[in-house]
């Protein structure tokens, strides 16, 4: 008696069909599992077996073979327990045979529960692009899964209830994916922030057009009260943003029954401490810090005390928006493209350029130094944060609201969506050559301007291309088709900041 039960497993954050095959015949009694599963799938053959018996059914006296395919492709986790369960049922017709259009994971209790398990939304697209209509999952997955188009979503509780089912006794409902409603949270506004218009502006150019900033500025200057405050101006995420988002934070198990979404954008703040694999991902092929903060914010404040490897691992993702985890256990690709926000004093001290400053030039250049040439031309905005004077603490007044600034935000970003329609661009920082060619071409006047800045701040090639990408966001804010010379040249102030470093 040969069963075949549909079912899906993660690589990365995609996933992939498995076929659980389940063979009884004659022979010693035993129980067997094939096709490469790691320790926590061959260890559900206790956990099928408990489940069953106290399901009220008897577990078949008999030679059971599960196959796990393809075969030559690493099987982990619990989330084969209930296709396991099911193909045993339909092998000794407890249970009609299951339609080839049914789709099933989830992990079982030993009491027959069902339990959730990470990466329901990536194994639920999967099976929405494999033919898959009714895919059957655990009761706290549901909402999840349900936001792939396409499928009908049955919560199930217990084994009794999916018995039930397909026994046509008592149907399962399925479930209907809620609307996507961007949430927020408790996020502090800019109107709070005394002074400091510059950066402000600076900030407010970097989240339309998703742009890489370096704040440097003295110890309570307000770098990282400006820079917690980025999350409650940055524009609303897209449908597609929204699902990709969640696959990564699905997979890394940061999802949950309450929150089967997410539907803000991540801000992401690792200690300096971070070690390069944390950053870029860990031992177990779990995303790292540049992958949850994929289309968001990755916040690094104090920069320079960042080691050496960590600064360096970032110059790659940042570059082309994906990190490539190489591991003992496999390979794996997750997507990191991140709004990066730095913070960094002048010098070790913190009051470079003043009385209390007792820094030597030579332990500045070494401060300095542990940041690279490269890594500082993928970055697109470098502003000086000063600081602040006393008539602009004591001051009353208050500044723009956050929601004022968001609004005009979420318009340039409007403007960049319409755009970029049909590519796999969602923002002008992400532009390819070919699109900055079409859409960042500079009348006479801003090319004898762009030029004397390129001769005179001695840019790259890399670093003239962000300057024509910021300029082309600071076009948009404006509602300008074109850039024009001012924008280009407020595009060139962002990087005029000198840094006593070497470059490297």
């Amino acid at each position: 008696m040969v069963s075949s039960i549909r079912s899906f497993g993660i690589q990365g954050i995609g996933g992939f069909n498995v076929s659980v095959e389940c063979y009884l015949t004659n022979g010693l009694p035993a129980f067997d599992i094939v096709g490469l599963p790691d320790t926590a799938v061959k260890e559900a053959r206790d956990r099928v077996r408990a489940a069953i018996k106290n399901a009220g059914l008897k577990f078949p006296v008999s030679k059971l073979t599960v196959n796990l395919a393809p075969a030559d492709k690493k099987k982990a986790g619990t989330v084969y327990d209930l296709p396991i369960l099911i193909g045993i049922l339909a092998a000794t017709d407890v249970i009609k045979a299951v339609p080839d259009d049914c789709g099933f994971f989830g992990e079982l209790s030993l009491m027959g529960d069902l339990r959730e398990v990470r990466g329901a939304l990536p194994m639920a697209l999967a099976a929405e692009r494999s033919g898959v209509k009714r895919l059957f999952v655990p009761e706290g997955n549901a909402n999840e899964a349900a936001f792939a188009e396409g499928l009908e979503v049955f919560p199930v509780k217990n084994v009794g209830e999916l018995i039930a089912h397909f026994s046509d006794r008592e149907k399962i409902s399925p479930v209907k994916a809620s609307e996507i409603i961007t949430q927020t949270g408790d996020v502090p506004d800019f109107c709070e922030v005394k002074g400091q218009e510059n950066v402000k502006r600076a900030l407010e150019v970097a989240a339309a057009g998703g742009h890489n900033v370096l704040l440097v500025g003295p110890p309570g200057s307000g770098k990282s009260m400006l820079s917690k405050r980025l999350p409650s101006i940055l524009p609303d995420m897209t449908r597609q943003e929204v699902l990709q988002t969640t696959e990564i934070y699905s997979v890394a198990g940061l999802t949950s029954r309450q929150n089967p979404l997410v539907t803000a954008r991540p801000f992401r703040s690792p200690h300096h401490s971070v070690s390069s694999a944390a950053m870029a991902g860990g031992a177990q092929m779990q995303p790292g810090e540049m992958s949850l903060a994929n289309n968001g914010v990755l916040f690094l404040d104090e920069f320079p005390e960042f080691h050496r490897d960590v600064i360096e691992a970032l110059r790659q993702p940042l570059e082309d928006g994906t990190v490539t985890i190489s591991r003992v256990a496999g390979t794996v690709n997750y997507p990191s493209r991140f709004m990066m926000v730095c913070a960094m004093n002048p010098c070790r001290c913190g009051y470079y350029g003043t009385e209390r400053c007792h820094c030597t030039t030579n332990e500045i250049r070494k401060y300095y130094s542990k940041i690279s040439g490269p890594m500082l031309d993928r970055i697109d905005i470098i502003v000086e944060v000063p600081a602040l004077q006393f008539d602009e603490i004591s001051e009353k007044s208050s500044g723009e609201k956050s929601e004022t600034i968001k609004r005009r935000i979420n318009e340039a970003r409007s403007i960049q969506t319409k755009r970029f329609a049909g590519t796999q661009t969602l923002c002008n920082a992400g532009m390819s050559p070919e699109q900055m060619e079409r859409h960042c071409g500079l009348d006479a006047d801003a090319q004898t301007l762009m030029r004397a800045a390129f001769d005179t701040l001695g840019l790259t090639g890399r670093s003239y291309d962000r300057i024509l990408r910021v300029a082309r966001t600071i076009a948009d804010l404006a509602g300008s088709e074109t850039i024009a010379p001012t924008h280009l040249a407020e595009a060139v102030q962002y990087r005029t900041y000198e840094m006593m470093g070497d470059s490297e």
